[in-house]
């Protein structure tokens, strides 16, 4: 049977000879889905003893981050999640120390946490509080004190939260092993131990409470003179499965059977069958409870044996559940429990785009400008959630009776939180569909928010012409070698009557190469929206660039006129 993460978690903190314990350590083991969606989190802080409120920064460190932590999307990854909690804490810590409504100045504190993630470690790390590793008997400093030395006596903390509204934030991964174990001290330990003597102990037969006890009572042994904190991680066991497993878990509801006007199925009652692909059934339904009407969406046969096309079938449904916005299509969790694998969408009426560039194939440009804009904000929605969606094209996007933009289809999205997680499907780059898909998958490269940018113009290009911006690619024959191998067709071929400072948006909306794109879905609508009388070039673009076969055909003309002078004028001599 497959596994979940499973870990053996301890912590142990004293006030030391000191009359006040100023340090805060705490963790959290999910019961439930989160344990696989967000992790296990280990928070250690440590309050500057010079600030008024040392405790209260230390305690609310703690306590916001692993509160705010799984209140953070499940889409989001974790670097973006503790990023952002951090800094939220911070400014708060910040504004409580610097207000006059406060009597205690100063909300300062260190701050280290670790999250358990599937099979990676995800550290954070502010100040001069420690994360070390110990692996096959060897320990590691994970983390960099962040202290400034004056002289060889003296020396400050140079980071700490809620020192300043700016905040430098150590972030750094590692991959886990079963066995490995961490652990979190304050300086009240680590400078009163050593080495020898924290891996003997970590190494013990004991708990990892006990054996932050023992660090603790060890380092008050060596003459402690600070408050003192330990936290110790044991890593037991790593989440797996074998292909079987992950197969079985997507394949536990069988398919539908083939479905026909007035069956019922979970409390639906079949309409009308919609469309039928070789990729997917959709079906008019209603809701027998409410008579609403809905969209039942069912897996096709063809990939029943298919763990990729089944692991993305599932991955729709959870992502339309987690995106909100007007423009992307609502998928509903289900009132009973299943019978068979399918999901639920809103009932979208309205038109594909590829059906009304059909309809509309010579359209006013504000009206294009205006579906894009909308587009540009569902895709916003999604990036700003770590989602991208990686297969944006005409069939994927509908355009209701009240001419709104819906994108209908999540099937190869890429969410920063889901692709975290430990799996033994061979991940591959988003098959999308040929013509509008990023060039950059085609290279075998990475994607980004600028992918979806790409298709994004070819669609607004497709939308004010009928065609494509590019020769058209044929499936199985086509292979990208380079970028300069794409070169863009001019609007004025399809349509002469368009202005050239659109042509000029587009080219760069579609840029072959992503790093000469727009970097940000705004600024591409900007330029959309603001026509220029002049087209003002501020980059020349040289021949090699532009047209890389006429540069050297040219090239080879010249060197062979210049061959054929030469010998003319040596005979001639």
């Amino acid at each position: 049977m497959s596994q979940q993460l499973c870990m053996d978690i301890g912590c142990h903190s004293t006030a030391g000879v000191k009359h006040e314990n100023q340090d805060s350590v705490n963790f959290s083991i999910p019961t439930d889905q989160s344990l696989e969606n967000k992790g296990i989190v280990a928070v250690l802080a440590d309050g500057v003893s010079s600030s008024e409120a040392a405790k209260q920064a230390s305690d609310t460190a703690v306590k916001s981050f692993i509160s705010d932590y799984y209140s953070t999307p499940d889409t989001w990854g974790t670097k973006k999640s503790c990023q952002q909690v951090v800094s939220a804490i911070n400014s708060w810590l910040y504004k409580q120390g610097s207000t006059h409504a406060n009597e205690l100045k100063g909300w300062v504190s260190t701050f280290d946490a670790i999250i358990f993630k599937s099979t990676t470690a995800y550290i954070v790390h502010i100040g001069d509080s420690r994360v070390y590793r110990l692996r096959d008997g060897e320990l590691t400093q994970m983390t960099k004190d962040h202290i400034t030395w004056l002289n060889s006596e003296r020396s400050y903390l140079s980071r700490a939260l809620g020192v300043d509204t700016a905040l430098q934030i150590d972030f750094k991964t590692e991959a886990l092993q079963e066995g490995d174990i961490y652990l979190q001290t304050s300086d009240g330990v680590h400078e009163f131990l050593k080495e020898a003597d924290i891996i003997k102990l970590l190494l013990s037969e004991q708990t990892s409470t006990e054996k932050a006890q023992r660090l603790v009572e060890k380092a008050i042994a060596n003459q402690s003179d600070d408050n003192l904190s330990a936290q110790v991680s044991k890593v037991n066991r790593l989440p797996n499965a074998t292909k079987q497993e992950v197969y079985d878990k997507l394949t536990e509801l069988p398919f539908p059977p083939e479905l026909l006007p007035g069956m019922k199925i979970d409390g639906y009652e079949i309409l009308q069958e919609i469309n039928l692909s070789a990729r997917s059934q959709i079906y008019l339904a209603k809701d027998m409870e409410n008579g609403k009407q809905i969209i039942l969406k069912t897996p096709s046969e063809n990939y029943s044996d298919d763990p990729w096309y089944l692991d993305g079938f599932v991955r729709e449904e959870w992502i339309g559940q987690r995106l909100k916005h007007p423009s992307l299509m609502k998928t509903y969790k289900s009132k009973t429990k299943k019978q068979f694998l399918y999901f639920t969408t809103e009932y979208i009426k309205g038109q594909t785009v590829s059906q009304w560039i059909s309809a509309y194939p010579n359209p006013e440009i504000s009206t294009v400008i205006d579906y894009i804009e909308q587009l540009a904000s569902a895709l916003r929605a999604m990036h700003r959630q770590d989602v991208i969606h990686q297969d944006l094209k005409p069939d994927n996007v509908m355009i209701n009776e009240s001419n709104r933009i819906k994108i209908i289809d999540f099937g190869a999205v890429h969410a920063a939180g889901l692709a975290e997680l430990a799996s033994v499907l061979q991940r591959q780059h988003p098959k999308g569909t040929l013509n509008y898909t990023a060039p950059e998958y085609l290279m075998g490269e990475s994607g980004s928010k600028r992918s979806d940018i790409f298709s994004l113009g070819v669609i607004c290009y497709e939308m004010l012409t009928g065609k494509l911006p590019f020769k058209e690619k044929i499936a199985n024959k086509f292979q990208l070698k380079s970028y300069e191998h794409m070169q863009y067709i001019p609007l004025k071929k399809h349509r002469p009557d368009l202005p050239e400072w659109l042509d000029s948006v587009l080219k760069k909306a579609c840029a072959p190469n992503p790093t000469k794109r727009y970097g940000l879905l705004s600024e591409f609508v900007h330029d959309l929206k603001t026509p220029k009388d002049v087209i003002v070039k501020n980059e020349y673009e040289p021949l090699l660039e532009r047209n890389p076969l006429l540069f050297w055909q040219g090239l080879s003309a010249t060197l062979l006129f210049t061959l054929i002078t030469t010998i003319l004028f040596c005979d001639s001599h």
